[in-house]
């Protein structure tokens, strides 16, 4: 190993065992993600001085959101996975569809799964569509950030070749060469950075313009998944769809930066549309 490689710190994906019953460090960063997202979506909502007057979710909205969101993601994340990254494998052999523990989940289809769950909620309860959004993508970088954390723990999802770069790692099943931790750098950028800036615009301007949130979200995720692209390696049954240098800062288009085009465009049509209307400033208490 080269001198300036970072041992990769190996760890068991699975995180306990009782019996044949084991729970994987992957399962547990999703049920992270979700309670953590659904215990700070109640405090939002709790608070009536960033609604105005736009009729906020309640406590027990957010409590079915919960349900629907889990639902959502997990047969978006799945079904996004199957037809964009790996069709053929499924078409092949099908019954692999159910094996959700071998890995296999796409982070657009589960937004885009995730989404459609919410407006049906939000139809069903009389909700403001863009305002249960709001919520959701506010809260929805605590999720990013623990998926991206269990990435790196399975060993998965790993950068590309780095063998220059002081912090660099050999992952288990990457080959021999020291790679980009891309795992981190997504965890950072599209879980913790996103966070922070998602806070800041829900401490300055709150809620009171319907989507304003969400098309933060939406871009902010977009840049920050489409530079993550740079240096994460392209998966291998794709490859490039457009390019073919793997140096950090040098060409290759990926399927991940393809994903985000529509979602960079929708976040700025979000955002205009949201600053082009009077915000709610009068309180009410709910």
């Amino acid at each position: 190993m080269p001198p300036l490689v970072v041992a990769f710190p190996v760890i068991d994906p699975v995180a306990v065992s009782i019996g044949p019953l084991a729970i994987r460090w992957y399962a547990l960063a999703y049920i992270a993600g979700l309670v953590g997202g659904w215990f700070y979506a109640r405090r939002l909502v709790a608070a009536s001085s960033l609604w105005g007057n736009v009729r906020r979710p309640t406590g027990a909205d957010i409590d079915d959101m919960l349900l629907y969101v889990a639902l959502g993601v997990i047969l978006g994340g799945r079904i996004g996975y199957i037809l964009f990254y790996s069709p053929g494998q499924y078409l092949e052999d099908p019954l692999s569809i159910f094996a959700v523990w071998q890995g296999g989940m796409a982070f657009h289809g589960g937004l885009a799964g995730a989404a459609i769950a919410m407006f049906l909620l939000a139809r069903a309860r009389g909700l403001l569509v863009l305002s249960l959004f709001d919520v959701a993508a506010t809260v929805a970088p605590i999720g990013i950030f623990f998926g991206r954390i269990a990435n790196f723990i399975n060993g998965e999802l790993w950068g590309r070749p780095a063998p220059d770069l002081p912090f660099a790692m050999v992952f288990p099943h990457g080959g021999p060469l020291p790679r980009h931790p891309s795992q981190l750098y997504e965890a950072f950028a599209e879980g913790l950075l996103l966070f922070i800036l998602l806070a800041v615009v829900v401490r300055i301007v709150g809620f009171r313009r319907p989507g304003l949130v969400t098309g933060v979200f939406a871009v902010g995720y977009a840049v920050a998944r489409s530079v993550c692209e740079f240096f994460r390696e392209p998966d291998p049954q794709l490859g490039f769809l457009f390019g073919t240098q793997v140096s950090a800062l040098e060409g290759g288009i990926t399927m991940g930066m393809v994903l985000s085009l529509p979602l960079l465009i929708a976040g700025i049509w979000l955002i205009v549309r949201a600053l082009s209307r009077q915000p709610s400033t009068q309180e009410t208490v709910s």
